[in-house]
């Protein structure tokens, strides 16, 4: 459950900050999971200002980029900009470098200085898609205001901020499903008054449509209340609103269901608003229908009725499972003008059996299940009454019907004060006694010298004997605040397991096995003449033997190559060419008067991808089978955001460096020739020098698969000519940022360079494939983003997409 606590604040006065109210609830058996920061544009425009075009010129080496300078408050800075309106004069709003944007779709993305096609670009100037507050990329927002450059975008677009508290609610607490739950437990906590909104001015405009109600079973439905208001405007609801629903995770619809949802959060009273020109016969019957009656809810399904759901309906049939999910046909449109306002008290049993039967979980059958107030259905009626009239216009026409034919009496509990002292395991004073019960609403009605009798009011469900209310007593004073007998004692607390590198270790041999690796282990003694003669050794770092066995086997190894060559060797001579090899293995460093130790993974490959046969001809391995093999293993423990940079340095002829950040991940290529020789190997020979320690430390356990979309997915292709030297992992990357979370996998079908296009260019031919795990993707959505594909990679890499 989430709660806000700038909506707590208007019940509540607090100066608390968010962690010390969560503190106090969570000590008081609300027991706060979690604290999240919502912003009403995500990421608060943090590092975003208002900013004025200087001056602006065409990009001498790009025919869409504009070269600009923008004053920006604190100066005056350089920007290359490749939107179609920049002009100068104009104010704009500029992400700073070092600010970090949250575009309507695809991942966030850090501003950086950089060269774009050989100009200096210290910022951006943003389009609204690109600062998240709407759809359009068609140009940079131009904003029509005098405030000073500088100043934050936060205070133009008016960003606001809040806190949102998740708990964990325990199912006996149903009174406090709701910010006003919430502030009653504040209220006793902190000894300070709470502040519900006044319904007094509500009134009755006339009764010039007026719809009855029957209720058929009172067991069912004790009360059921009901108004209906005409001549209503159906639309947006206002900003406030809407970011409060927001902040709730919760999807803005309209007023009138934004302002249902709004009292159901606020006050823990679920409310349904049905189109009242759609209520047939004009009357409202609280009812069962018969087994198997079909009926088609909101989410348009057709369900058979178990006969023992509650439903409301008209004289023709249902209109809504009760307290659980409306009907399609009797739901609030665009094109409602009244509405039949419903505020009811249904039984828990009853929606708890509908709810499981049709396997349907709402933030009303959540309340209901659990029991709510009987008491409220007519304030939340009237609240909810004044809103639809200020938010969407329109006249209450009926007088607020109630059937309420047996009304819930409170609760009278006889409550021992030595029971108190004996359950609680201290001695508590009666004024506190009294002054904890009071503040949480449950009155004193008799005393004696040795009991108090307290009424509870029939919100509290859970409240029905006298260890319950002792509860009350102990929650409210505080769990920490009863000392522990010297009888109980602990000498340690439960920690979380450590991660078991072994069984990390030993599941990724068995995905290695599966590709047809074999594993090696080899002897960490090796010879000094690996390190003395490879070229990339120091022989300083040696990790010398004392007692030798021999001079072969007269050092440590720094590296797990030479020990798995000698293994390749080995093979080669005995006719076994074709060799995938892998080993988890330690390596030694001497660093001046001190010893260090690596473990490290390494993957060798030589030879043919498979064995001569006559259903295809044999191919040699090449790098791109090695780094495949690279990229699962990352891909199976969970590690992205690999950065990936040319080098050119023993042992290799050629290779990759693998980087996390400024930490090295290892090293993948083609193995030099003298390097080989050197252990008596004289075929190609690919090779994978990994970091296992710091892979298992950034590991997040091996990847779990989940089940596969029922959503297609979808492929599109690109052709994409660029500079020779721009890299595909330039250009992937540009695809992932460009792409979001609906880009899945990138494939590469045909790279072309010949007479066809420039010497200094290349092709690619590359596939998108998108996907979206919840919904069908339209055709509006896919052009979209292959649009915003084709616009970065034409601004970013500088490509010019064939037709």
């Amino acid at each position: 459950m989430k709660i806000s606590i700038n909506r707590l604040k208007d019940f509540i006065a607090l100066n608390q900050s968010p962690e010390e109210i969560a503190d106090l609830l969570t000590s008081s058996g609300l027991e706060v999971e979690g604290i999240e920061l919502f912003e009403s544009i995500k990421g608060g425009l943090e590092g975003v200002v208002i900013g004025e075009v200087i001056t602006c010129g065409r990009h001498p080496n790009a025919d869409k980029l504009s070269i600009t300078t923008v004053d920006i408050g604190d100066g005056v800075v350089p920007i290359v900009c490749g939107a179609p309106n920049v002009a100068n004069g104009q104010k704009v709003v500029v992400a700073k470098e070092g600010a970090t944007l949250f575009p309507v779709s695809g991942e966030s993305f850090e501003i950086k200085k950089a060269k774009i096609r050989g100009e200096v670009s210290q910022g951006m100037i943003c389009a609204e898609d690109e600062i998240g507050i709407g759809e359009s990329h068609a140009g940079i927002l131009v904003l029509d205001t005098y405030l000073p450059n500088g100043t934050p975008a936060a205070e133009y677009f008016k960003v606001v901020r809040d806190h949102v508290l998740e708990i964990g609610l325990t199912p006996n607490r149903a009174d406090a499903a709701s910010h006003l739950g919430v502030a009653r437990d504040l209220k006793a906590l902190l000894k300070k008054e709470i502040c519900i909104p006044s319904v007094d001015n509500f009134k009755v405009d006339n009764t010039n449509k007026i719809i009855p109600v029957e209720v058929a079973s009172v067991e069912d439905c004790p009360r059921y209340a009901g108004l209906t208001i005409s001549n209503i405007m159906v639309g947006p609801s206002p900003e406030w609103l809407q970011n409060y629903l927001k902040a709730l995770d919760l999807d803005p619809i309209n007023n009138i269901v934004d302002i249902t949802n709004f009292i159901l959060h606020d006050l823990g009273q679920p409310l349904h608003a049905f189109d009242a020109d759609k209520i047939i016969g004009g009357k409202i019957i609280v009812q069962k229908l018969p087994k198997d009656t079909p009926f088609v809810t909101l989410d348009e399904k057709e369900r058979k009725l178990s006969g023992e759901e509650l439903m409301i309906c008209d004289e023709k049939g249902g209109l809504c499972i009760a307290g659980i999910f409306g009907g399609k046909g009797s739901g609030v449109s665009d094109t409602t003008t009244s509405v039949f306002l419903e505020s009811a008290c249904f039984s828990p049993d009853v929606i708890r059996k509908g709810s499981q039967f049709h396997g349907l979980k709402t933030d009303a059958s959540f309340r209901f299940e659990r029991g709510t107030d009987p008491n409220m259905p007519v304030y939340a009626l009237k609240r909810a009454a004044m809103l639809i009239k200020e938010l969407a216009g329109g006249e209450i026409s009926s007088e607020v019907i109630d059937v309420y034919p047996v009304p819930v009496e409170d609760l009278v509990i006889e409550v021992s004060y030595a029971n108190i002292h004996r359950l609680i395991g201290k001695e508590i004073s009666k004024e506190e006694i009294k002054e904890t019960l009071e503040n949480l609403d449950i009155r004193f009605v008799g005393e004696t010298e040795k009991n108090i009798t307290v009424s509870v009011k029939p919100y509290r469900v859970d409240v029905t004997r006298e260890a319950d209310v002792i509860e009350e007593i102990l929650r409210i004073h505080g769990f920490d605040n009863v000392p522990l007998s010297e009888n109980l004692n602990s000498d340690y607390l439960a920690e979380h397991p450590a991660k078991d590198l072994n069984k990390l270790q030993y599941r990724l041999s068995e995905v290695l096995s599966g590709l047809g690796y074999f594993e090696i282990i080899t002897n960490s003694l090796t010879k000094p003449i690996y390190a003395e003669k490879s070229g990339f050794l120091n022989p300083a770092n040696n990790v010398e033997i004392l007692n030798k066995l021999s001079e072969d086997l007269g050092v440590m190894r720094q590296s797990l190559l030479f020990s798995g060559l000698e293994v390749l060797a080995h093979n080669i001579n005995r006719r076994q060419k074709d060799l995938k090899l892998f080993e988890f293995g330690t390596v030694y460093f001497k660093e001046e008067e001190r010893y260090r130790e690596e473990k490290r993974l390494a993957l060798f490959l030589t030879g043919d991808k498979a064995a001569e046969s006559w259903l295809e001809p044999s191919k040699a391995v090449a790098f791109p089978d090695i780094y495949s093999t690279v990229e699962l293993v990352l891909e199976k423990l969970g590690i992205d955001n690999v950065e990936v940079e040319i080098i050119h340095a023993a042992p290799f002829d050629y290779a990759l460096l693998l980087k996390l950040g400024t930490k090295e991940l290892g090293t993948i290529g083609v193995v030099q020739e003298k390097i080989g020789k050197l252990a008596e190997v004289k075929q190609e020979v690919l090779y994978a020098d990994l970091n296992w320690d710091l892979l298992a430390k950034k590991s997040k356990g091996l990847k779990k698969y989940s089940e596969i979309s029922k959503f297609p997915e979808v492929r599109r292709d690109l052709s994409l000519v660029i500079d020779k030297k721009t890299t595909f992992d330039e250009i992937k990357k540009t695809a992932v940022r460009a792409g979001g979370k609906l880009l899945q996998r990138i494939g590469v079908f045909d790279v072309y360079q010949g007479e066809k296009i420039d010497a200094d260019k290349k092709a690619y031919a590359l596939s998108f494939f998108l996907q979206d795990t919840e919904n069908t993707l339209t055709d509006k959505i896919i052009d979209k983003t292959m649009s915003r594909l084709i616009q970065s990679f034409e601004n970013e890499v500088g490509a010019f997409i064939r037709k």
